[in-house]
């Protein structure tokens, strides 16, 4: 039987003690990220947000788990112009579609492909009133160029050789239908959101790469 020497068991204490206490204070500031809004969360939200985002980031609340009810699609569309002068309207392109496929079949699918989309239009909707003539505040402007930004990543600068000189995109939103033993009656049809058409400048690709 090996005995451990009197400083090799302290450093394992220490050691031990120090993997415990770190455990414990990263599920606790899990705990608080999840939990209803309280005092403390509040007081310490900057240092939760720190441990928590990006990595372990949730998109639930304790006691209150609300998962997703509706798909959503996302299509862009271009207009360019040629060399000619002339400006042309391109057909939409299935964003969403293109995220599916990089994500079916792959065991461990990026963060990116599954949410980056959905959080951008997420972010849209909710800094934009629904009522008519409503003025749109400046994360208003961040939520639109967020979203411009992710598609001209995509699509880069030309499309078909032509310059790109506006973006708009079409959202479509369908809730899904309940499973067989259900009674609810839902309309699984897809209803769809056109955006305005946004000019594209140069300083929309800047970081993009």
């Amino acid at each position: 039987m090996r005995v451990w020497s009197t400083p090799a068991l302290l450093v394992i204490c220490l050691t031990g003690a120090a993997l415990l206490g770190g455990t414990g204070l990263f599920l606790g500031a899990l705990f608080l990220h999840v939990a209803p809004a309280n005092a403390v969360s509040r007081q310490y939200q900057g240092d939760l947000d720190a441990v928590v985002y990006p990595e372990f980031e949730q998109n639930w609340k304790l006691f209150a788990p609300n998962p997703l009810q509706q798909d959503l699609t996302v299509d862009a569309q271009l207009q360019t112009i040629g060399e000619d002068g002339q400006v042309r309207t391109r057909d939409w392109l299935d964003l969403t579609a293109q995220d599916i496929a990089a994500i079916r079949g792959n065991p461990a699918p990026s963060h990116l492909d599954q949410n980056m989309l959905r959080r951008a239009v997420d972010f849209y909707r909710s800094t934009h009133p629904e009522q008519e003539g409503a003025v749109v505040g400046p994360r208003g402007a961040l939520a639109q160029e967020y979203l411009k930004r992710i598609a001209l990543q995509r699509f880069g600068r030309t499309a078909g050789g032509e310059r790109v000189l506006q973006i708009r995109f079409r959202l479509g939103t369908a809730t899904i239908a309940p499973p067989a033993w259900s009674p609810e009656q839902v309309d699984t049809g897809v209803q769809y959101q056109e955006l305005p058409w946004w000019p594209v400048s140069e300083d929309d690709y800047r970081g993009l790469g």
